[in-house]
Parts: C-alpha cells; sequence; structure tokens
C-alpha cells in the first residue's frame, strides 16, 4: 500500500520522495515513515524513505517537509 505525503507543498509517493532526494529515478520504494527528528536547518518534521537506486545498492533516504534540506544513508 502506498501512503502519499505532503512535502514542501507537494503530495508526493514513496517512489517521488526518492526521486527527490536520488536526484534520478529509483528502481523501487518503500513507505515513508516519520524519521522522528528535527531539520538541521529549519526545525521542520524530517520523513525517511527506504529505496533501492540500483539493483545492488539499498539508501534510506531522509528530506525535510517544509525545505530543501535531505541526506542520504548508504
Amino acid at each position: 500500500m502506498t501512503e502519499n505525503r505532503v512535502v514542501q507543498g507537494r503530495m508526493v509517493t514513496p517512489k517521488k520522495l526518492a526521486e527527490m532526494i536520488e536526484g534520478e529515478s529509483v528502481m523501487e520504494a518503500e513507505r515513508i515513515e516519520d524519521a522522528e527528528r528535527e531539520c538541521p536547518e529549519c526545525g521542520g518534521d524530517v520523513l525517511k524513505v527506504g529505496y533501492m537506486p540500483s539493483v545492488t545498492a539499498y539508501v534510506t533516504g531522509h528530506k525535510c517537509q517544509d525545505c530543501d534540506w535531505q541526506k542520504r544513508e548508504e
């Protein structure tokens, strides 16, 4: 089941959120979750999504709902 969330005023799917973080298309993305942390830049809520940018890689991406801040962890 896909759970859409609002990020910077736009409704995004898990795959679209992963693509925003990665900067290019991804193969697959898991559901979006609350990261339970504040954005270091604006203090907004941070979301996280797990995704596969390629067959051999798995990344956890973090993205602020309110500003451009993002981070990826391999």
